[in-house]
C-alpha cells in the first residue's frame, strides 16, 4: 500500500501583477528610495539576465537597498501590492534563478558590500550579500585568512547561498552548505530573522540555516551570512597530470579520494575543454583529458600528496605530472579554469551556450563521465566536459545553433539523458548550479512525489501568497 503524499492546501497560483499594482508599488518605490529605483528597459533585462538559453524574462522594477531594513520595507511594500520578488546578486547564475516569468520588483543587492566582522580567533567572519568572494579574499588575505568556496564567476555571497554553491576547492573545504554558520534574512511579509548563533554546533530547534540554504530566493531573501574561514596555508603547490582517456583522468581521481590524499582541488578537463583553454587563455596544456591539482598543508605534507597522487595516476597511464610552482604560474592556471565557460563558447562563436551539471557518488564517476563522452559523440554535439570530481560532480556545455531546430531538440535530449543517467546512479540533476526555471522537472524523478509535496507545503507555509521568486524550484 502506498503512502499518502503530503499535499499542499491552499497554494497561491501566481499570476502576473496588475498594471495597476506594478503602478502603485512604483509610486511607493519612488518615492522612499529616489534614485535607487529602475525603470529602464537595458536595466530591466540586465536582471532578467540569464547565462544559457533559458528567455530573458525582464522584471518591471528594479530596487537596489544598502541595508537589511531596506529590503524589508520593499518586501513589505511588494507583499501589500500582491507584486513578486525575485532577489539580484550579480546575475552570473546558470538555470534561470534571476528571471521574472511574472514580472515583479528585482531587489539587486549589489550596493550591500559591507564587511561586518571578522573574527580571527575563531576563523570566522559576518558579511552582507553583496559582498563577492573575491573581494572577501582580499580583505582576508592580510589576516592570513581565507574563504575557500570558489565558483567560476566572482559570485556574491548571497548568490551563492541561495545556489548553495560549490566550486574547485569543495573537495577538501566543503561547500556553501558546509561553511554557513548563520543568516539573516528578511521573509515573505517584511519580518527580518536571524537563523543561528556563531557556535560551532548547536541541537536548538530547527536548522532554518540549512533550510535557506539552496532555498534560491524562494522563502526569503538572505541580507547577512555568517561564514566558517580556513587559515592560508603554510604550503601551495599545484600542477596538470594528462591521462589518455576520461575514463582513466576518473579511475585516477576515485582511488585518489578512496586511499585518503586529502587533495584541496582535483579538475578534470576533457581534451575539448583543454582545448577551448589554450586558446582562450593562451595556454599551452597538452590538449588530451588533463587534471588540475593542488595540495594543501605543510612543505613535507604536500611534497608526499604530490608524491603519492603520481603513483596513482601512472597505475592508469597518466602522466607526466607536471608542477606550477610559482604563485603567479599557479593564479594562470587556476583562472584559466575559472574561465572554462567562456572559453568553450569561443570554441563555437555565435552559438548558445547550454551549461548543465550533475552530480554522481564517486564510486560511479570514471562510469557517467565515460557515458556521458560517448553520449556527446553520439549526439554530434560539441560540448566541452569540465569538473569538480573529486567530489563527483561535472559540467557540461553543449555549443548549439538556436537556428537549428534539429541541433535544439538534439541537445535537449542529450541533457536530459544526462540527468536521468546521474540520478540512476543515486546521483542528482544539479550538484552546484542549482535547480532555478530549467531543472524543475526532474526533482520529483529524484526525489519522489512525497519529498516535492513536503517542499510545497514548506513554500506555502513560508510564503503563502507565492511572491518570493516564483517559478523557481516547484511549482504551486
Amino acid at each position: 500500500m502506498n503512502a499518502p503524499q503530503v499535499a499542499a492546501p491552499h497554494a497561491t497560483v501566481r499570476q502576473k501583477a496588475t498594471d495597476a499594482s506594478i503602478a502603485a508599488l512604483l509610486s511607493d518605490l519612488s518615492r522612499r528610495f529616489g534614485d535607487r529605483v529602475a525603470t529602464s528597459t537595458a536595466v530591466r533585462e540586465q536582471h532578467g539576465h540569464t547565462l544559457t538559453w533559458v528567455k530573458n524574462q525582464p522584471p518591471d522594477i528594479v530596487v537596489y537597498p544598502r541595508t537589511t531594513e531596506e529590503v524589508a520595507e520593499i518586501v513589505r511594500l511588494c507583499a501589500t501590492h500582491g507584486v513578486p520578488i525575485i532577489p539580484y546578486g550579480t546575475g552570473t547564475s546558470l538555470e534561470g534563478h534571476v528571471n521574472a516569468p511574472y514580472g515583479g520588483v528585482s531587489i539587486d543587492l549589489s550596493l550591500m558590500k559591507r564587511i561586518i566582522a571578522v573574527h580571527d580567533e575563531d576563523l570566522d567572519c559576518v558579511v552582507e550579500a553583496g559582498v563577492t568572494r573575491k573581494e572577501l579574499n582580499e580583505y582576508l588575505r592580510d589576516k592570513g585568512l581565507f574563504f575557500p568556496i570558489d565558483p567560476g564567476a566572482d559570485a556574491s555571497i548571497g548568490g551563492m547561498v541561495a545556489t548553495r554553491a560549490s566550486g574547485t576547492n569543495a573537495v577538501r573545504y566543503g561547500t556553501m552548505k558546509d561553511v554557513v554558520l548563520a543568516l539573516a534574512a528578511v521573509l515573505p511579509n517584511g519580518e527580518i530573522v536571524k537563523t543561528a548563533s556563531r557556535a560551532k554546533k548547536s541541537a536548538a530547534g530547527y536548522d532554518l540555516t540549512r533550510l535557506l540554504v539552496g532555498s534560491e530566493g524562494t522563502l526569503g531573501i538572505v541580507t547577512e551570512i555568517t561564514l566558517k574561514l580556513h587559515g592560508i596555508p603554510e604550503a601551495i603547490s599545484a600542477g596538470i597530470c594528462p591521462f589518455p582517456t576520461v575514463k582513466a583522468a576518473c579511475d585516477a581521481v576515485i582511488m585518489t579520494i578512496q586511499t585518503g590524499i586529502p587533495v584541496a582541488r582535483i579538475e578534470l578537463l576533457d581534451e575539448v575543454q583543454v582545448r577551448a583553454v589554450n586558446l582562450h587563455s593562451k595556454l599551452s596544456l597538452p590538449e588530451s583529458p588533463l587534471l588540475l591539482l593542488e595540495f594543501h598543508g605543510s612543505e613535507a605534507g604536500v611534497q608526499e600528496q604530490a608524491e603519492r597522487f603520481g603513483e596513482i595516476a601512472a597505475e592508469f597511464g597518466g602522466g607526466p605530472f607536471e608542477w606550477a610552482t610559482k604563485p603567479e604560474e599557479r593564479s594562470r592556471l587556476w583562472q584559466a579554469r575559472h574561465d572554462a565557460y567562456w572559453a568553450a563558447k569561443g570554441l563555437r562563436p555565435g552559438a548558445q551556450s547550454v551549461a548543465t551539471d550533475v552530480c554522481v557518488p564517486i564510486s560511479r564517476l570514471a562510469e557517467c563521465v565515460d557515458a556521458t563522452k560517448q553520449d556527446i559523440l553520439d549526439s554530434g554535439l560539441v560540448a566541452p566536459i569540465v569538473g569538480h570530481v573529486g567530489d563527483g560532480n561535472f559540467h557540461v556545455q553543449p555549443l548549439v545553433n538556436t537556428d537549428d531546430p534539429a541541433e535544439i531538440e538534439a541537445c535537449e535530449a542529450f541533457v536530459d539523458r544526462l540527468v536521468r543517467r546521474a540520478v540512476a546512479m543515486e546521483g542528482t540533476c544539479t550538484g552546484e548550479h542549482g535547480v532555478g526555471q530549467k531543472k524543475m522537472k526532474y526533482l520529483e524523478l529524484e526525489h519522489g512525489p512525497a519529498a516535492l509535496g513536503l517542499m510545497r507545503v514548506l513554500k506555502q507555509a513560508i510564503d503563502p501568497h507565492n511572491i518570493m521568486n516564483p517559478g523557481k524550484i516547484i511549482a504551486l
